[in-house]
Parts: C-alpha cells; sequence; structure tokens
C-alpha cells in the first residue's frame, strides 16, 4: 500500500493514476486547499474515480500539519511507501504568507516523518525542489553543490525537509529519497505556473507578464517524464551508508529530476504561440523577489540508478498542455 499526499495536486494526480495503472493500492491525502481555484482539485479527484481501478484507491481529506490526523492516518493503514508531494508550492506567495509555509512544509513534513517512523516505511520518497540552489552560479546544478543560500522562504522550507528526513534517516534507519523537481508542467497543471498563466492571457488577447526582461531559462519537465521518474525512483531504495562529508550513516539520498536541458522564455513562449495559434502581447518587468534567472539540472544520479531518461521536448508538451487547456474549458 502506497500514500501519496498531494493527491489532487498536480504531481500528485497523474503519480496516482500511474500507480493505479500499474495494480497498485493508493491511499490518498490532500486537503484541498484555496492556493488556487479547488475546483481543478475536484476535477482531478473525479478522473481518479473514473480510472479502471479506481476501488484500489482511497482518498481522504487531510492537512498534513494536523498532527491528530496523521497520526490516526499511520495507525489505520500500513503504508510499505510513503510518497510526500503535499506543500504549500509557489516561491513567490511565500512573500505574502510565510506562515503557510511553516505550516505545511515544515511541522507537515514532520508528521511525515513521524509516520512513517512509527509504522516502519521500508521507503519515503518526497518532494524537494531547484529552488533549493538558490542564485548558485555554477550550472548545470548537481545534487553534490552547496544548497544553503536560499532566496526564498519557499526554498528554505524544502532545504529544511531534507536535512530533516537526513537525520530521521540516520536516527531510524528508514530509507528516504529526496526528488529536486525542476519546473514541472502538463496537462491538469498548476495555474499559478507560467505556462498555464501565458496560455491563458494569449488565448484571452491579454498581454503577458514577461519578468527579467525575458532573459530568463528553466529546466522544463514533462509531467508524464517526471511520473516515470518517481516511479523508478520508487524502488530505488538507498542502503544505509555515510555520506562523503559526514560518518554519520543515513539511508538517504538527494536526486535532481529534470529534463537536463534549459529552454529560454523567448522559445518557451513561442512553443505557446505556435499550439495556439496566437501571438502574445508582451510586458516585459524586472525580476521579481525570491525569483532566479536560470535553471538546469544535473540528472546523472538519478539516470545512473534507474536509466532515468525525459523525452518530452518543450514544443511537444506544450502542444499537450494547451490542447488539453482548449479542452478542459
Amino acid at each position: 500500500m502506497i500514500l501519496v499526499t498531494g493527491a489532487a495536486g498536480f504531481i500528485g494526480f497523474h503519480l496516482t493514476v500511474a500507480l493505479l495503472s500499474r495494480g497498485e493500492t493508493v491511499v490518498g491525502v490532500d486537503n484541498l486547499n484555496s492556493y488556487y481555484d479547488p475546483a481543478l482539485k475536484s476535477v482531478r479527484l473525479l478522473e481518479i474515480s473514473k480510472h479502471p481501478n479506481a476501488c484500489n484507491f482511497q482518498f481522504e481529506r487531510l492537512d498534513i500539519s494536523d498532527r491528530d490526523g496523521m497520526e490516526g492516518l499511520f495507525e489505520r493503514y500500513k503504508f510499505k511507501v510513503v510518497v510526500n508531494l503535499a506543500a504549500q508550492a509557489g516561491v513567490r506567495y511565500s512573500l505574502q504568507d510565510p506562515h503557510a509555509y511553516t505550516d505545511s512544509n515544515i511541522t507537515g513534513f514532520l508528521n511525515i516523518l513521524e509516520g512513517c517512523r512509527s509504522s516502519e516505511v521500508k521507503h519515503l520518497v518526497y518532494a524537494s525542489s531547484s529552488s533549493v540552489y538558490g542564485m548558485n552560479i555554477k550550472q548545470p546544478f548537481s545534487s553534490e553543490d552547496r544548497a544553503d543560500h536560499p532566496i526564498s522562504l519557499y526554498a528554505a522550507t524544502k532545504r529544511s525537509n531534507e536535512l530533516m528526513a537526513y537525520t530521521y534517516s540516520h536516527l531510524f534507519n528508514i530509507p528516504m529519497t529526496g526528488l529536486r523537481f525542476f519546473t514541472v508542467y502538463g496537462p491538469f497543471g498548476r495555474p499559478d505556473m507560467a505556462y498555464y498563466k501565458f496560455t491563458e492571457a494569449i488565448l484571452s488577447g491579454l498581454p503577458i507578464q514577461v519578468y527579467n526582461m525575458g532573459n530568463q531559462e528553466r529546466d522544463f519537465t514533462y509531467i508524464d517524464d517526471i511520473v516515470e521518474g518517481l516511479v523508478l525512483t520508487l524502488h530505488a531504495i538507498p542502503s544505509r551508508e555515510p555520506s562523503q562529508y559526514s560518518n554519520a550513516p543515513a539511508a538517504h539520498r538527494i536526486l535532481n529530476i529534470g529534463n537536463n536541458s534549459p529552454v529560454s522564455l523567448s522559445r518557451f513562449i513561442s512553443a505557446i504561440e505556435s499550439s495556439t495559434g496566437c501571438t502574445a502581447v508582451k510586458n516585459y518587468l524586472p525580476m521579481q523577489d525570491g525569483d532566479v534567472p536560470s535553471t538546469f539540472a544535473d540528472i546523472q544520479d538519478l539516470t545512473r540508478l534507474t536509466g532515468f531518461s525525459p523525452s518530452t521536448s518543450i514544443e511537444a508538451g506544450i502542444e499537450k498542455f494547451v490542447r488539453w487547456y482548449v479542452n478542459s474549458r
């Protein structure tokens, strides 16, 4: 039995569908918060309910920051694997509501760790983020690079998760893998993300907000590639061993999961224009606080361990997203 937190979220939804298709039994947890329109989360849950193996899915509406609720969850079910994708997302929003990030990403993650400790979970896979690299100069970003200069509270909470996970893995011998996600996009995606907002604006004839005067690159990674990497990672359970920096052994590893191919903002916008058949009206603005000019994932470790090989170009992925977006209106 697999626990997927954030099951009504973007990545959690797609992972749940993939696991059900593989015959797994899944318990999905989500608090259905209003960070963006909860109606989209309800649509995702409806899609799961239509799956041929939907009888193997159980949904629990629960906030992972609810200590008593999470304790009860781990008592009711005997999870072999836990995938923690629940979090308060969004770099810019962390400047507006910082407490939401400590509640979900720190307290909530501690509840996940305690649940794994109490129930002898065989593998915890949890979502970290490329944002932990901050404005690191060296690229591509390697999981061996220093990640101690975050430039947003969101990034700081994700780096904190990695340290908390290492500690629990060392103390209680729980195998854990942290995945640093790089700009995930695709159908059923988050409305606060640039590809969604740009598509919506371009189709409506409205201007798009292009930050840093357009001088940005992102390692955009299509959702199907992300889910493939997640599923492969579930079976790549780390063993207990010292790190190259410490004699404190832990069955813990951190891996980048991205496309290993950064895309310029201009190419990204061109892909949306091509798929929509419309020309964007661009409003150029300075860099936003907490944002970074470029991300680029070194995925050698994930590829070596699992054979992960992302294959979706930005043009192909955006075309699939736009088709879904238009059909869902």
